[in-house]
């Protein structure tokens, strides 16, 4: 049991620093990507998120200030009542993706829908679609998702 729990730490270890690496490589230089870029390294998600669920750096360090990511959540899929240190600006690629955020009427996003989160504004989301959910989100500081209780 402690090897296989080993073996999914420096896994996911090795996952993040790739991204981090990957995501760092180019600070001082255009950076162009298509969702469907073969050389995104995608990387695992928080371990509360849904099965499938990936997360792909798209530029910066997620670690500090000013990261972009996709998010990619699973067709008919929920994401657990969490928050964020951040505000999130997001955009949505594909799929169907409703935003519930607490004390707020839901946000249904289709694709080319923008929206923003507040920072520490807890919230529930699912991708409400047969296809997968990819979100563009730009994070003002360090990249987290934190579960509650809720």
């Amino acid at each position: 049991m402690c090897v296989k729990n080993s073996t999914l730490v420096t896994v996911s270890v090795t996952i993040l620093v790739s991204l981090l690496i990957g995501g760092t490589a180019f600070a001082n230089q255009p950076i162009k990507w298509t969702a469907d870029d073969p050389d995104l390294e995608w990387g695992p998600c928080p371990e509360f998120f849904p099965e499938g669920c990936g997360l792909a750096v798209l530029q910066g360090n997620p670690a500090e200030q000013n990261a972009d990511v996709l998010l990619r959540v699973p067709g008919n899929s929920e994401v657990p009542h969490h928050w964020h240190r951040s505000a999130e600006r997001m955009v949505l690629i594909q799929g169907e993706f409703v935003i519930d955020n607490d004390g707020h009427d839901p946000v249904t996003m289709r694709a080319g829908t923008y929206a923003y989160g507040p920072p520490e504004l807890p919230h529930t989301a699912a991708c409400r679609s047969d296809v997968d959910c990819l979100l563009f989100i730009a994070f003002e500081e360090p990249v987290d998702a934190e579960p509650t209780d809720g």
